[in-house]
């Protein structure tokens, strides 16, 4: 292992044993984001936003989903290696799942402002509530996979709530 502050040896704030340049901490941290002081979690949410509007733009729902579904197994791979390295269930700087439950969100949504500002502010909002089972999914699963699903089943409640305001026309 490459000694802290050396060139390719892990910095300060990151997993012990995993170097920097590890793919894992750049993927697990949506290339940095998960770096960022004060809400890690919100500022790749809003870093998703353009990428959603791009893929969501381009091939609708289904790219959507599909983009959501690859950072999903991505995020279990990364995030599951990066706190297993850092020691910690769910370390704060793993954002992916955020990624991944932001393009969830959005699946429902036209590629437009106001819609999309609005799965934001739900997707944010559930994943900080956790309803049940997302609550179950932080509490009793490790690894990768515990880090991604609460976020999956935080973006279904917000992507249903989404879909019915839109469906009602108050969004």
């Amino acid at each position: 292992m490459t000694p802290p502050g050396e060139p390719g040896g892990p910095r300060p704030g990151h997993p012990p044993g995993l170097p920097f340049r590890h793919p894992a901490v750049w993927l697990a941290t949506a290339f940095g984001i998960g770096f960022l002081p004060l809400g890690p979690g919100t500022w790749a949410s809003l870093a998703t936003l353009p990428v959603a509007w791009l893929i969501g733009a381009a091939g609708g729902p289904a790219a959507l989903v599909a983009a959501a579904s690859i950072v999903f197994l991505v995020g279990c791979w990364a995030g599951g290696v990066f706190a297993a390295a850092r020691g910690v269930k769910d370390p704060g700087a793993v954002v992916i799942d955020e990624v991944a439950g932001q393009l969830l969100t959005l699946a429902v949504a036209p590629p437009r402002l106001f819609p999309y500002v609005v799965g934001f502010l739900l997707f944010r909002f559930a994943d900080i509530v956790k309803p049940w089972p997302a609550s179950w999914a932080d509490q009793r699963l490790a690894g990768g996979l515990g880090i991604m699903l609460d976020d999956a089943f935080a973006a279904i409640y917000a992507g249903a709530v989404l879909f019915v305001l839109l469906r009602f026309g108050l969004v």
